[in-house]
């Protein structure tokens, strides 16, 4: 299980490659973190409960608990934020609207495919906003541990979860990498613990190349 500066050293890591003036959708867990890292960027922070403008976590005595993520977790809002209702928070989406969706995922392939909906003879809490975002946003960053809780790999060579659609994400982050995904495959952009090539192969269920190079 991730520790709480697991959580806060992916968010720190995604909010690095947030674009000014985009348009982002924060999922469930630590994509929620991320408004408290966005230093001095100027972004859209968008909620699926319907919110445009989120911003970073309020000090104890100015708790609003109307006010909250896609986690339930309090908020604030940024300077000229909006409020709407759920469905026009999904018309924002499926219009194609978000520039970036960052989320969790339950197994991500490959190419990118991802699986975070449902675990085959498991009951979790269901679909949720993912099949939209994946099909509507312009671009997917995934914000994960990188084993599940048995061990496993959850960066896998073939999903063996249901899939949450067409759509492919651009980017995995962990708390021990950051990979891209290239018509050439996944690729080790960067290290982001004190494991080994070697040890990240052993706890990574698909091939990928760092430096050009074919780690398998």
């Amino acid at each position: 299980m991730l520790s709480q500066l697991d959580r806060i050293n992916i968010a720190k890591r995604i909010a690095k490659e947030l674009p000014n003036g985009a348009s982002i959708n924060l999922g469930v867990g630590i994509p929620t973190l991320i408004p408290d890292y966005l230093d001095d960027k100027k972004v859209d922070l968008h909620s699926e409960n319907g919110l445009l403008g989120m911003g970073p976590t309020p000090d104890e005595e100015n708790i609003n608990m109307d006010l909250i993520s896609a986690s339930k977790k309090p908020i604030t809002m940024a300077e000229g934020a909006a409020l709407f209702d759920s469905s026009d928070s999904f018309v924002m989406i499926r219009g194609g609207h978000i520039d970036i969706a960052v989320m969790g995922a339950l197994q991500i392939d490959q190419y990118g495919e991802i699986a975070n909906w449902a675990i085959p003879g498991k009951d979790i809490l269901g679909v949720g906003g993912a099949m939209d975002l994946v099909a509507g946003a312009k671009k997917i960053i995934i914000a994960s541990s990188h084993t599940a809780k048995d061990g496993k790999p959850k960066f896998v060579s073939k999903l063996t979860f249901p899939s949450s659609g067409n759509g492919r994400a651009d980017m995995l982050v962990t708390e021990h990498a950051v990979f891209k995904f290239t018509e050439n495959g996944p690729y080790l952009v960067e290290q982001l613990s004190d494991l080994s090539i070697d040890e990240l192969k052993e706890i990574t269920g698909a091939d990928f190349t760092y430096k050009n190079t074919a780690i398998k």
